[in-house]
């Protein structure tokens, strides 16, 4: 599931492929951008803005978001591809390499000086150089009634926590997500403590939250539902939150109402 750590490596095969090299092929299957062509463009940078990534060329940005599914997979040119070609949504290629966006949820190509319109909304980013810990604190207290489990998906407070991450840090901190972030204790921790996980995963695959290596075991509750606590060993049970303060747009809230998980022992109710 993409999440911040997941999209700072996405940016990072691709500034390792497109970075300073001219592109010779431009192809977005997507109807409003059917006649955008790059080619000919000298690509700036690939960098990574919390779920978003931002391709920067001298006149304009490419961006996209993965949302549930994407992915960008990077090839040699004349390479197989390892999904169908019907499911890309974007390519970028060199002459020697193909960039390929597979099930973005969205693209776009925007002026350099509209960038902020894509990610000028979002909080600090947990991996990148804006990351201000006491900013994120302070976003975060900022409407003290919401349940915890949802304010940490909002991209506005801190950009790069997803489903996975606020299911560990709220084990980590012995927090039920239900919790109002009023009650959930110190934001500062909470802020430093996302920033710690995330930084410790950004360069590696498969995500590790318990320090255990071992398949099965490598994070606390997500995806655990049924199955024994690592910690206290009580079943992990699993829930939605709603999102009742009507604080976030309609897609912050579909991401919320994703399935959460919590240990009922480790994490009881405030």
């Amino acid at each position: 599931m993409p999440e911040g750590d997941t999209v700072f490596q996405a940016a990072a095969r691709l500034h390792a492929v497109l970075a300073g090299n001219i592109l010779t092929e431009s192809d977005f299957r997507v109807p409003r951008l059917a006649t955008a062509d790059l080619t000919g463009e000298t690509v700036e940078e690939v960098a990574a803005r919390g779920k978003h990534i931002l391709v920067r060329l001298p006149q304009c940005t490419f961006h996209s978001h993965l949302m549930m599914d994407g992915q960008w997979h990077v090839y040699e040119r004349g390479s197989r591809w390892r999904k169908p070609g019907f499911r890309a949504r974007a390519v970028l290629g060199t002459e020697r390499m193909q960039a390929v966006g597979f099930d973005l949820g969205i693209i776009e190509v925007l002026p350099r000086e509209k960038e902020a319109d894509a990610v000028g909304h979002l909080g600090p980013d947990l991996l990148g150089p804006d990351w201000d810990p006491l900013l994120a604190a302070g976003n975060l207290t900022r409407e003290p009634d919401r349940p915890i489990g949802l304010a940490l998906l909002d991209q506005r407070i801190m950009a790069g926590v997803g489903n996975v991450y606020r299911s560990e840090l709220c084990f980590l901190r012995g927090v039920d997500p239900a919790t109002p972030v009023r009650l959930a204790g110190d934001p500062t921790a909470w802020a430093e403590l996302a920033h710690r996980v995330l930084h410790t995963n950004r360069n590696r695959t498969p995500r590790v939250t318990t320090g255990d290596l071992r398949r099965g075991r490598q994070l606390w509750v997500y995806g655990r539902r049924g199955q024994p606590c690592l910690r206290c060993g009580l079943p992990i049970e699993s829930g939605t939150l709603a999102d009742p303060s009507g604080l976030m747009n309609s897609r912050a809230a579909a991401g919320a109402e994703r399935v959460v998980y919590r240990c009922p022992g480790c994490q009881p109710p405030r």
